[in-house]
């Protein structure tokens, strides 16, 4: 007799025992975990493909674009559309984790692809405010909003399912895979917009800021040919099968596991809001530097080489987390981007684009990819099996709405207040990156934890 986690509880010796019994008699398929690792990566290329066309954009013409009746203020307007997806990001994450835990992890990763995908491609298909006033910004940020909804829970299905389907032994190497394509969509997003830069400002003004958007297209429907051929997870099969599957994941994450989100929240601090501080808050940074006002290229650029190295760095620290173990990388990782912080943010005021490229490549390169690397499979390590896709979506989101939604348009209230100083940007990298090394001493190591297990592992 099985105890039912619809409580959040724990079930009993027996089953526990039965459970691991039988999930060890599962043969590893390395055929599900090649398929399951190119449909989270396509996944996770469109997301940051979506989130860097829409942050560079947001940087560089959607404010006279969709704004223009706000003035001064136009900028602050931009980052605030940019960020009220990450206040959707929750709900988002809330709906489709509880659909996942409910009824699998397919489904939800077929869902968020077409709402994502979509969402950018009707982005590019919208009149301006010159054409149709004031509705041009608010379909802007209903379109966004739907991306934040989608955004919600495609990494958290990611995490998910790469780390219940792959050997735990090198869980982190694999779970950090799919990864690569976030570097992968930020290389395309980002290349897109140096190529921009190429062209007659005033023609990119007119029409071909839309081109990013419109070619979406081709990324969601790779994505769904791939994900419609997805077998679900070893770990929910044997949730069926032991008829565990829980009825109210969300609530079993209310009553069990506030604790374990809090951590989630906490760790992801560093990581998730220096990634957007790197990026779209810097490149608008730049265009205030005398030096770089009329460069249109370096920003794109200096993502670019960043995303090369970040490529390497997600994949390399998530290796590292199978052998030292996850916690340690990340706190070391984070103290990192604590220090550089202040040097860092300094030299991007010298003037002298090579220190550009160089500063955004290690932050984002090694900084951020010394969290994100141990990140991918030590939060699905820290729930328990019943409601892991909402304990690591909420966990993702809720700091997702925090450190990028919310920090960016403080960044640039605060840069508008102190004449953009550069100091503003280091203040709010070393404070994120100090929340995140605190909280890594109240998190247990998890690594090569059994993923069938009910209980929490935070």
């Amino acid at each position: 007799m099985h105890t039912s986690p619809l409580d959040g509880a724990v079930g009993t010796p027996a089953s526990q025992r039965d459970r691991a019994a039988s999930a060890s008699g599962t043969a590893f398929d390395p055929a599900q975990l090649r398929s399951a690792t190119l449909a989270s990566s396509v996944g996770s290329a469109l997301e940051y493909y979506d989130f860097y066309i829409f942050g560079l954009a947001t940087a560089l013409v959607f404010a006279p674009l969709f704004f223009q009746p706000f003035g001064d203020a136009k900028v602050i307007a931009s980052f605030a559309t940019f960020g009220i997806a990450y206040v959707a990001r929750p709900l988002g994450g809330l709906l489709f984790g509880y659909v996942g835990d409910r009824w699998g992890r397919k489904v939800v990763l077929l869902t968020t692809i077409l709402l994502m995908g979509s969402a950018s491609f009707l982005i590019g298909l919208l009149p301006t405010y010159r054409e149709i006033g004031a509705l041009a910004p608010i379909l802007l940020v209903a379109l966004r909003i739907l991306q934040g909804l989608g955004a919600g829970a495609e990494q958290a299905g990611a995490t998910t399912l790469i780390s219940e389907v792959a050997p735990a032994p090198r869980r982190g190497f694999f779970a950090a895979l799919p990864f690569v394509g976030i570097q992968l969509g930020t290389l395309l997003g980002a290349g897109t917009f140096a190529l921009l830069g190429l062209a007659q400002p005033q023609l990119v003004q007119d029409w071909l800021w839309r081109v990013p958007f419109l070619a979406s297209f081709i990324l969601i429907a790779v994505a769904l040919v791939i994900r419609l051929k997805l077998k679900e997870t070893p770990v929910f099969q044997e949730l069926e099968k032991h008829k565990e599957v829980a009825k109210n994941p969300v609530g079993a994450v209310w009553r069990t596991s506030r604790g374990a989100v809090l951590k989630g929240i906490g760790i992801r601090m560093a990581e998730n809001g220096n990634s957007s501080i790197y990026s779209a808050v810097t490149v608008s940074f730049l265009g205030t530097i005398a030096f770089f006002k009329d460069d249109k290229t370096l920003g794109p650029t200096s993502l670019l080489v960043a995303a090369g190295v970040a490529a390497v760095g997600v994949v390399f620290f998530g290796w590292l987390s199978d052998r030292v173990g996850r916690v340690a990388v990340y706190r070391y990782g984070a103290l990192f981007q604590a220090v550089i912080a202040i040097p860092a943010f300094y030299l991007l005021t010298l003037g002298q684009p090579w220190l550009v490229l160089l500063v955004i490549a290690i932050g984002t390169g090694i900084g951020v990819q010394s969290m994100l690397g141990p990140q991918c499979a030590l939060l699905p390590e820290m729930f328990g099996s019943t409601h892991r896709f909402t304990g690591v979506a909420l966990s993702r989101e809720i700091s997702a709405m925090i450190a990028s939604g919310l920090v960016p348009v403080l960044i640039a209230a605060l840069l508008e207040a102190t004449h953009n100083s550069w100091l503003v940007l280091a203040g709010f990298s070393l404070v994120l990156s100090l929340i995140t090394f605190a909280t890594t001493f109240a998190v247990r190591e998890t690594k090569g934890r059994d993923l069938t297990l009910l209980e929490d592992g935070a």
